[in-house]
């Protein structure tokens, strides 16, 4: 398999990068999954999988696991999550440190430049003015986590600038669905209202349920990335965001939730509710996001195959399938 282009999936044992993972099955590649713990790589398909386990926060690993890569697709997420990131030196390390060291590795390497694709997230933009974004309006982040963020997008486009690499940012809404087996759990808000609903529990919101939210199903996001890899040339340089345009208000979603949860149980629908923010809510808990992709599509011909009401009866009916005993107390972590 010596032929065969080398793609380095960082964080393939997490959620998105086991979507990753399966998505690339079926592609003439070897497969570099790369993770604290061992990846669950695919039984079938036509790839190549070398199972890699590193630290990539420590000195050195992030240029031994890129190693004659051809493309790197960066998922690498911080457990403590992006309200963890305020204040968290651990946060920038992976999200900025990892960027950085790749960018070294490169320049060090002197091969061709390699394909970066980078995980991004649309709250990047912080309080949009006009809705839906589409990448050309400016960023103005509110939290340290987006901060950091935009920090790692900026080495990756110096670092396409001089020349080192081919990077692509691709920034995430909402992602969402059921984990695959081996795969990290989804800890976002829809996976974890799903829980509470099979749990008996309310449904809480932060407000009155009119704020709205761009969600994308997990094997829509792993399209995407395997999309950018092959339109390298093109997209490098800049960040695009990811989305359908539809922009599903909060209280529709939850009452959504708790009706398929109802279906499955045969109980009747749990309440959906609005309580006081805790104090962890930041300001882009309680405004709108809406992402136009069609600048992506246009280069890309990505467009999102799976919608909203099919991805949550998915979700519901695995989550189901998986019992109760569940953690309930996972944060809302946009764009992972």
């Amino acid at each position: 398999m010596t032929d065969r282009p080398l793609i380095a999936v960082l964080g393939a044992a997490g959620f998105v990068g086991s979507a990753v993972l399966a998505a690339l099955a079926d592609r003439p590649v070897t497969v570099r999954a790369v993770s604290r713990r061992p990846a669950a790589v695919p039984a079938a398909g036509v790839a190549g999988f070398e199972v890699v386990t590193a630290d990539l926060t420590r000195e050195g690993e992030v240029a031994a696991a890129v190693d004659g890569a051809h493309a790197v697709i960066n998922l690498v997420l911080d457990t403590s999550g992006w309200r963890g990131a305020d204040g968290n030196g651990a946060a920038e390390r992976v999200i900025v440190g990892v960027v950085r060291d790749l960018a070294d590795a490169a320049a060090r390497a002197r091969s061709d430049a390699p394909v970066v694709v980078f995980a991004g997230s649309a709250s990047q933009v912080g309080r949009p003015r006009r809705l839906p974004v589409d990448g050309t309006e400016p960023d103005r982040p509110e939290t340290v986590y987006d901060r950091q963020k935009l920090v790692a997008e900026a080495l990756l486009d110096r670092a396409t600038a001089d020349g080192v690499v081919r990077g692509v940012t691709l920034r995430l809404p909402t992602v969402f669905g059921a984990a695959r087996p081996g795969g990290g759990a989804d800890r976002g808000v829809v996976s974890t209202m799903i829980r509470r609903a099979f749990a008996g529990e309310p449904l809480t919101m932060w407000h009155d349920g009119t704020v709205r939210r761009e969600l994308l199903h997990v094997d829509d996001v792993a399209d995407a990335f395997v999309a950018a890899i092959g339109h390298a040339d093109t997209l490098s340089g800049r960040h695009w965001p990811l989305g359908d345009r539809h922009g599903e208000p909060v209280g529709d979603l939850f009452r959504t939730i708790a009706a398929l949860v109802a279906a499955a149980t045969g109980r009747p629908p749990v309440p959906v509710v609005s309580v006081p923010p805790p104090a962890a809510a930041r300001p882009s808990d309680f405004h709108s996001m809406v992402v136009d992709a069609s600048a992506f599509t246009a280069v890309t011909g990505w467009r999102p195959r799976v919608s909203l009401p099919e991805g949550l009866r998915r979700t519901v009916r695995e989550l189901g399938r998986a019992g109760s005993g569940l953690d309930l107390g996972a944060g809302f972590v946009p764009g992972e």
